[in-house]
């Protein structure tokens, strides 16, 4: 039955290419957004882990109430152990110790005077160790945009905006102004090693970064450090381990009553990135009900108008003695082949438009600007497994659905009445 229904369809494309049309269109669209919004919310996750809150991080109760400004004078003492112990208790996770820091640049002229002088954030970080994974995680070879990574104690990188705006090139030189863990002041010589684009407004407007034991000499932080982030092994945040991990963690360290204890806190606690997750998570499930819903609407119409043009037709079969029930099964068979037709063409569409932007991307850095949000200058898709199968859920449900709905017109034909219609 199913192949001389298919024959149907295909012969009579009055009744199959229009719901055809819109059922491609709509699981096309599905498979885009699915892709879009995975891309788009995947690379911001993945980047504000990275650079900023970890898988987990941990900092003292003092330093997480004010984390925002980089208190480095409520930083973590005697880092070293602590991190020891935490590779100890934690061995599948990667644990680093970062100082985040704000001060002054000044590059000075052939006469060593004041050329040029402008305020930076700046991110120490491992970055001489031939284990680290740090220079992966902030994507540094990709992001060089001229000179070479820091090789030795007293390189430094800067973004490369910062360097165009101040003329700088590698090798230049350049004083670090700022402040000390003690509230001293603090101030140190670096040499441009190379620039960087990171693809992110917030970093690339004026950011630097050095090694974390340049910036623990500079500081005054021997030994301390304003955070140690926690990262799974296979670089995916999974919720519910780091709420384990934090727990386990609160057991042994925490202690609420002493301000400069260690207190850990995972990804989705910080700077609002669990509504950010959430958001995330819930918009694939709306997005394919508005789908369906939009859907099932128009194929309803497309089926009630095809229901009237085929009247006749049913009228016929009803008074061969077909059964209704039957009649109204082979609708929902048609339903099923439609749909399941115009998902197919509508999944590849969708799956061909999501690799283009996958691989050329959409740059949205002029609206990023003025924007403190830590996302990619240029966002793109990103195609997962689901990709290959969310456009059905829309397509078959709502052409099902829309027959269904129009097909309940064949159980209140009154049999009767067949002979004087057909003869009319």
């Amino acid at each position: 039955m199913i192949g001389f229904l298919l024959k149907g369809i295909l012969n009579d494309k009055s009744r199959s290419v229009l719901p055809v049309i819109v059922v491609s269109i709509g699981a096309a669209l599905t498979v885009l957004l699915n892709c879009w919004l995975k891309g788009v919310m995947g690379e911001s996750l993945v980047m504000n882990a990275n650079f900023n809150t970890g898988h987990v991080k941990v900092m003292t109760h003092a330093y997480a109430q004010e984390s925002e400004q980089m208190p480095n004078d409520l930083a973590i003492l005697g880092i070293d152990s602590l991190v020891t112990q935490l590779k100890s208790e934690y061995p599948d996770m990667d644990w680093v110790k970062r100082i985040r820091f704000g001060g002054l640049i000044d590059f000075p002229d052939e006469k060593g005077e004041t050329r040029a002088q402008g305020p930076i954030v700046g991110w120490a970080i491992d970055l001489l160790s031939s284990s680290t994974e740090e220079t992966r995680r902030f994507n540094i070879r990709e992001s060089l945009v001229s000179g070479v990574p820091p090789a030795k104690p007293g390189d430094a990188l800067i973004s490369h905006e910062l360097a165009e705006k101040f003329k700088v090139n590698p090798g230049h030189k350049f004083t670090l102004f700022g402040t000390t863990m003690d509230g001293g002041m603090a101030f140190r010589n670096f040499t441009v090693s190379g620039t960087v684009r990171f693809g992110s407004f917030v970093l690339d407007r004026g950011a630097i970064v050095i090694d974390i034991s340049d910036a623990q000499h500079a500081l005054a932080m021997e030994d301390a450090a304003g955070e140690v982030l926690g990262f799974f092994h296979d670089g995916k945040y999974d919720d519910k381990q780091a709420t384990s991990v934090v727990a386990t963690f609160g057991v042994k360290h925490s202690d609420k009553a002493d301000e400069f204890a260690p207190v850990m806190i995972k990804l989705k606690d910080q700077g609002g990135m669990a509504e950010y997750i959430d958001y995330s998570e819930t918009m694939g499930g709306i997005m394919i009900f508005v789908f369906v819903l939009a859907m099932s609407i128009v194929l309803w119409n497309a089926g009630l108008l095809g229901g009237l043009r085929r009247y006749k037709e049913f009228g016929i079969r009803l008074a061969l003695g077909e059964d209704k029930k039957h009649v109204y099964t082979t609708l929902i068979y048609e339903g099923i082949l439609i749909g399941a037709i115009g998902s197919i063409s509508g999944t590849a569409i969708g799956l061909g438009i999501s690799y283009y932007l996958q691989v050329v991307g959409l740059d949205i850095s002029s609206s990023m600007k003025n924007s403190s949000l830590m996302m990619p200058s240029v966002v793109r898709a990103a195609i997962t497994p689901a990709a290959f199968y969310i456009g059905f859920i829309p397509g078959l449900f709502s052409m099902v659905l829309g027959n269904a709905l129009s097909g309940v017109g064949i159980y209140k034909r009154n049999t009767a009445q067949l002979f004087k219609e057909l003869e009319v």
